[in-house]
């Protein structure tokens, strides 16, 4: 049997004209463009097409983590522009976040912030400072009072207060992310509506995207790439749900790659595990998939760890020729672009 073939960074790149990065949503959530991949069948569809491509008893997890205002812009005690995102909260005035300046503050330095508050660094950890607020009011409520909506870096115009509900799931409940699970953004209550008439099931899964999601991977030996921890939530009713799903032979349809991180993290060989745990999986071309069966994602950047998991997944051949389709076809990429329906690949990311 041939050695699995090793894949490099350089593997995972493509070149994307500008104008596709979507910098606003569609007219509608439902109002996106579909493509359909199925090994080398590729088809240009609709979103609004997913309950046909769907059959009854399939079961869609979707991440109902919600985004928090998680951005926040402050200056130093110096003069010099200060800009926060918060990586993590983990205690009701302390937070691990992203600070871009200049001259980043030294464990001590104080970054003044609106309304009189200030944070002190307390340490930090490569690209992420922890830091200590002094507010009238806990984190989480000055987040809200003073943050923004933590747009992609990719999006290059200022936030709009149509943001605030364009780039938030309609299903979303449980606040602590600080980016969405892109590929729910699809889906409005007439498209669940569509879904349950279909006889398509529910179930959720929680994971709070931290800003880590952004950071490149900066070396071409991917066994070197460490992946940020993330946290998440599978209730005992996922597990049952998808259980129930197995044994009736139906499909388990992750939308987005962090519902999909969440299910296979907490994957054993007795079968998915339930409760609260920390993820680092890194997912590369020769992943194993042991809950997954079908991927609804949207489209990802070169050379990130999202387009190595949607490789994994479908092949890497299957993806590099389905990217290269809509590039030619004009898709909309990145977070507010259009979306993909994966068929696993075989050998579930054999080339």
């Amino acid at each position: 049997m041939p050695d699995a073939p090793i894949y490099r960074l350089r593997d995972f790149d493509y070149a994307l004209p500008t104008e596709l990065i979507a910098q606003t949503p569609a007219a509608t959530r439902a109002g996106s463009r579909l493509l359909h991949v199925a090994g080398t069948e590729i088809a240009d569809r609709a979103f609004a097409d997913l309950p046909a491509l769907l059959a009854p008893g399939d079961l869609l997890v979707f991440n109902d983590t919600r985004v928090i205002r998680s951005r926040l812009r402050g200056r130093r005690e110096t003069g010099g522009r200060v800009e926060l995102l918060l990586e993590r909260v983990v205690a009701p005035d302390e937070a691990w976040m992203q600070l871009s300046a200049s001259h980043p503050p030294k464990a001590g330095g104080r970054v003044l912030l609106d309304g009189g508050a200030t944070a002190v660094v307390l340490e930090r950890d490569a690209r992420f400072f922890r830091l200590r607020f002094d507010a009238d009011v806990p984190l989480d409520a000055y987040l809200e009072r003073h943050g923004e909506v933590p747009l992609p870096p990719y999006i290059t115009r200022a936030p709009e207060t149509a943001d605030s509900e364009r780039y938030q799931t309609v299903y979303a409940r449980h606040p602590g992310a600080v980016a969405a699970p892109t590929a729910g953004l699809h889906f409005d209550y007439a498209m669940l509506d569509s879904l349950r008439e279909r006889g398509v099931a529910f179930a959720y899964v929680t994971l709070h995207v931290g800003a880590g999601t952004f950071q490149p991977v900066e070396t071409e030996d991917l066994t070197r790439h460490r992946m940020h921890s993330e946290r998440f939530v599978i209730p005992v009713a996922t597990t049952e749900a998808i259980a129930a799903a197995r044994n009736a032979a139906r499909a388990v349809v992750a939308v987005g790659t962090t519902s999909l991180r969440a299910l296979e993290s907490a994957a054993t060989p007795e079968g998915l595990r339930a409760g609260t745990a920390e993820t680092t999986l890194f997912i590369t071309p020769g992943f194993r998939f042991q809950v997954v069966d079908r991927l609804l994602t949207n489209f990802h950047l070169p050379r990130s760890t999202l387009l190595m998991l949607v490789s994994a997944f479908a092949g890497v051949a299957p993806i590099r020729a389905a990217y290269t389709h809509a590039i030619r076809e004009r898709y909309r990429f990145f977070s507010y672009g259009d979306a993909m329906l994966l068929e696993p690949g075989p050998k579930r990311g054999a080339a």
